[in-house]
């Protein structure tokens, strides 16, 4: 395949994805701005009233970059997870693999996809956060950037878990027992400086918290840990992350019986 034809394919794929979302929309990007309107009022108004000031913010400030980061994470991942998991179960992406796109324009097709659903998402909750507090960007490059790369990792992660995975159970098992929990623990609801230094030192090896403190930082300035060097992971995990799905898929890891 030449240049025109390689875009023209990803392009294809890329709509297909997003199309793919945004016909079921009431499912796909309605329940989790729902979600996140009740998170803002059950604990930035009634819960965060009596916390008081975080980080010298007012606890609703400090938790919506968390909470936009968080429904990036959760949407990025699950898309593309599910999708491409149908695609096995159909037996669909057989074509696919047998057609003269290269495997990359396979992978990246399904990452993109994933990120448009992803912040997409992000962008309908910080929409709805407007309507609970005023938000106020003190980097905006930086923002932009860290969003767009957690969403392009994690939309990765979700495309080896279909890979890995024999049933549809098995792409629940990583959202529900560890992405989870990490993004609850990473700092969405509460500054690690809080914590004893021994927790502190724990909370270090959660990936996800380097991510929404720098995403926090872009917001309001403010961040419990180096912003180069969480920047620095964050492509760091990428580019390894894709390496061994890239692999994966040239292998047919989890495609071919």
């Amino acid at each position: 395949m030449n240049a025109t034809q390689t875009l023209i394919a990803l392009w294809t794929l890329v709509l297909k994805e997003i199309k793919r979302f945004t016909r079921i929309w009431p499912q796909t990007l309605l329940p989790p701005s729902i979600t996140m309107a009740m998170y803002f009022i059950i604990f930035g108004n009634l819960i965060g009233s009596r916390i008081g000031d975080m980080d010298g913010f007012s606890y609703m400030d400090f938790i919506v970059p968390g909470l936009i980061m968080m429904s990036v994470i959760t949407n990025s991942y699950s898309n593309v997870a599910s999708s491409f998991f149908s695609n096995k179960f159909q037996r669909s992406i057989e074509e696919m693999m047998v057609s003269p796109m290269p495997n990359w324009v396979i992978l990246a097709g399904f990452i993109l996809g994933g990120m448009a659903r992803g912040l997409g998402v992000g962008l309908i909750v910080t929409i709805v956060s407007l309507f609970f507090t005023r938000l106020t960007m003190e980097h905006p490059l930086l923002t932009v950037l860290v969003v767009v790369l957690t969403s392009a990792l994690f939309s990765i992660g979700g495309f080896i878990n279909a890979l890995l995975a024999n049933k549809f159970d098995d792409i629940s098992i990583v959202p529900t027992f560890i992405l989870t929990p990490l993004t609850y623990l990473g700092g969405v609801f509460y500054s690690i400086s809080m914590l004893p230094d021994f927790w502190q030192g724990v909370s270090m090896l959660n990936p996800i918290l380097y991510m929404v403190n720098v995403f926090r930082y872009g917001f309001l300035g403010v961040s419990d840990i180096p912003v180069g060097w969480a920047l620095a992971a964050i492509f760091a995990f990428i580019i390894v992350l894709f390496g061994i799905a890239l692999v994966m898929l040239e292998r047919g890891k989890g495609i071919r019986s």
